[in-house]
């Protein structure tokens, strides 16, 4: 696996500034694998989706020592491919995952919580 830094040394060598700049960037990207230290850790943040979250967290641009305003999601896109090949969708990662039973076992609360709910 990449580590954040190598991400932000290949951000630098593309749109200038220098490694500091984007390595804020790249660690969030990887801050999951703090839940997991395997691939699997990129099912967080490492598709289309993520990409978009990123831009909220750090804005629509940066603007990198050198003065250059890059493009947040230009940068969010490099990091997924450099890991993947490709941008996926969240879609193509929830797809892969293994229904178990304890997942679906969503319990009714309503009529424990609503006066208002019909008992029958």
């Amino acid at each position: 696996m990449a580590h954040p830094y190598h991400h932000a040394l290949s951000s630098a060598r593309l749109w200038g500034g220098t490694a500091d700049d984007y390595l804020p960037l790249h660690a969030w990207f990887d801050e999951s694998k703090m839940l997991t230290s395997d691939f699997r850790h990129r099912a967080l943040r490492h598709h289309a989706e993520g990409i978009f979250m990123a831009e909220r967290f750090f804005g629509p641009t940066i603007t990198v020592s050198s003065g250059r305003v890059v493009p947040l999601r230009l940068i969010g896109e490099q990091h997924v491919r450099e890991d993947l090949g490709f941008i996926p969708s969240f879609a193509d990662w929830a797809r892969r995952i293994r229904p178990e039973p304890w997942m679906g076992r969503a319990q009714p609360i309503h009529r424990d919580v609503d006066p208002f709910a019909v008992t029958t």
